[in-house]
């Protein structure tokens, strides 16, 4: 009886585990500078700067767009990303850019990277700004 008991719950188990949902988005990967710094310079990606228009003015990252995650608007300007498609983003510190990883999963978007440490981090580590 016992071992009809075992089987029975190994079963469900393998079961329950292999019926999950694969259609939600993966994890947010946080990558430091220098490893954002090469997958940007050496794939096409969607790049996405998510300061204020002030902060993205003093200085950003080259092929950046601006769109800031504190704004009303930002969920509809998001909607032209393809969601297929890598984003990565960063804000200031990583503060900003953790919320818009959130936002960004949950309107399906497959692959999101965030930069470590932000903007702060990039320049700190010598990184080319344009301004």
């Amino acid at each position: 009886m016992k071992n009809i008991i075992t089987l029975f719950g190994l079963t469900m188990l393998l079961l329950f585990t292999a019926c999950k949902d694969k259609t939600v988005a993966q994890e947010v990967s946080v990558i430091p500078p220098q490893e954002f710094e090469m997958a940007i310079s050496k794939n096409k990606v969607q790049l996405l700067d998510v300061r204020t228009s002030e902060e993205f003015e003093a200085g950003h990252i080259e092929n950046a767009v601006n769109i800031d995650v504190l704004q009303d608007d930002f969920t509809s300007k998001i909607k032209d990303l393809d969601p297929k498609e890598p984003v990565y983003l960063y804000c200031r510190s990583g503060r900003r850019s953790e919320k818009a990883s959130t936002i960004l999963k949950g309107l399906g978007f497959e692959e999101i990277y965030d930069l470590k440490g932000g903007f702060l981090k990039w320049e700190s580590e010598g990184l080319e700004v344009e301004k």
